[in-house]
């Protein structure tokens, strides 16, 4: 039998609504001058697994650099952190990062974990529940990148967001802030935020760290196109795209595209009968951005959106950075 797990507000994405207000982002997206598709199409089931090997690769300092932080300054994490309070994960993936801290010792009274990929989330959420049963966990499918609706008996005392691996670079700045504003909302003055921030460095590293020798980041880029098939009923050949990514250093960010490798089309059902888009060789899909911050633009992020009593932790190379921030002294506010 399944641990016992709650689940809140699964997102599912095959419902009839939820399918068609997908469909109609999506295709809106890629009939843009510039075709975009948004970075949460990553993440179906075997996008969500391809992140995780990711996360493995040598070259993706990102995962291994954060993770030394926490050791090396968990008694100070965990005194921020204080007794009795519930982690919220934003974006959870597999409970990895999570199930770390707790095996360390940083035991909340409840765990929330909430992800887009909801059947990635279950299975990962059920077996950390069956290493540390005591916990009361919930799991929660949403996107939570364009609101965020929580249990309406979770308690607003003692929320502590977690939201680890700098995915908050996904983010525009302008996005960033205000993200970060929902958060601030959503917590008392007994609650915080403990969030991960990529940090500017040297070009090389930072872009090896998304073009990595073994191609596994082309596989999860190329995956998007898998997935965007099978979303819109769209005839995409994956073998007519290669995987870009470069740091653009007047935007401080990672840019990531597939290019096509030479003229093609694809096309894809709608009212009218079916959607094409051509594009020419070179032409390129946007996927991602991955903003990088130095620790004073970030600090000055977190203050602008209503967080104060700021800490700072990062690596001896200054290469990543790990916040703790609390809102200031304010009545407790529910989103509109």
């Amino acid at each position: 039998m399944p641990p016992q797990i709650r689940l809140h507000q699964i997102l599912d994405w095959d419902s009839p609504q939820q399918n068609a207000h997908l469909r109609q982002e999506l295709a809106a997206g890629l009939l843009q001058p510039q075709a975009h598709i948004a970075p949460k199409f990553f993440y179906d089931k075997l996008g969500s697994r391809l992140f995780a090997a990711i996360t493995e690769l040598p070259e993706y300092y990102p995962t291994r650099t954060e993770a030394a932080i926490f050791a090396e300054h968990l008694p100070a994490i965990r005194q921020a952190l204080g007794e009795d309070f519930t982690l919220i994960d934003l974006g959870c993936g597999s409970c990895g990062k999570a199930g770390n801290f707790f095996h360390a010792g940083v035991l909340p009274s409840r765990y929330v974990a909430i992800d887009i990929s909801v059947d990635f989330m279950r299975d990962s959420l059920q077996q950390l529940k069956r290493e540390l049963p005591p916990i009361e966990m919930i799991g929660i499918g949403a996107d939570f990148t364009h609101e965020l609706d929580l249990p309406d008996d979770l308690a607003s005392e003692r929320r502590m967001f977690f939201y680890p691996g700098s995915s908050i670079g996904n983010f525009s700045p302008q996005d960033a802030g205000k993200f970060l504003q929902r958060l601030a909302d959503n917590m008392d003055a007994s609650g915080g935020l403990l969030i991960g921030v990529d940090l500017i460095k040297d070009h090389a590293l930072l872009e090896a760290a998304y073009d990595d020798s073994l191609g596994v980041t082309a596989a999860f880029n190329r995956n998007l196109l898998r997935h965007v098939n099978a979303r819109l009923d769209a005839d995409f050949d994956i073998g007519d795209w290669q995987h870009v990514a470069f740091y653009n250093a007047g935007e401080t960010r990672i840019e990531m595209y597939l290019e096509a490798r030479r003229a093609v089309s694809a096309s894809w059902p709608d009212a009218a009968g079916r959607s094409v888009r051509r594009f020419a060789a070179g032409e390129r899909i946007h996927t991602e951005n991955s903003y990088k911050y130095s620790p004073e633009r970030f600090t000055a992020l977190l203050a602008s959106a209503g967080f104060a009593n700021i800490q700072l932790w990062t690596d001896p190379r200054g290469w990543f950075a790990l916040f703790f921030a609390r809102p200031p002294q304010q009545e407790f506010k529910r989103p509109l």
